[in-house]
């Protein structure tokens, strides 16, 4: 069984105009076009941007945490203990995802 950063990268990846790039504090990193969707650290962390609206939104519903590192930003991260957790994360991927591929969508930050 592939663990969650695997099940992550085949899921973000097979979405048109993703690319997967090593991030500058290890992982790796997922674009769109010059937008960082977020990154994934191994099987265990995902961090990702957020406008502070969804951001907020996220934190309360219980599928994110405010960042690891700079919790007073819009990022978010996402704990992961098991391959099964991989699902959620791939969810706010895919909010990502969705706001950077159709500008009707975009949120203001």
């Amino acid at each position: 069984m592939s663990g969650a950063g695997e099940l992550i990268r085949q899921a973000v990846t097979s979405w048109p105009g993703i690319e997967a790039v090593p991030h500058r504090f290890g992982g790796t990193e997922y674009r769109y076009g010059r937008k960082e969707l977020g990154h994934v650290h191994g099987d265990r962390l995902a961090d990702l941007p957020l406008p502070r609206k969804l951001h907020d939104e996220v934190i309360a519903a219980g599928r994110a945490t405010p960042h690891h590192v700079l919790p007073e930003t819009g990022w978010v991260s996402c704990w992961m203990s098991r391959a099964q957790d991989a699902a959620g994360v791939i969810e706010l991927f895919r909010l990502q995802y969705e706001r950077y591929s159709n500008p009707k969508l975009r949120v203001p930050r």
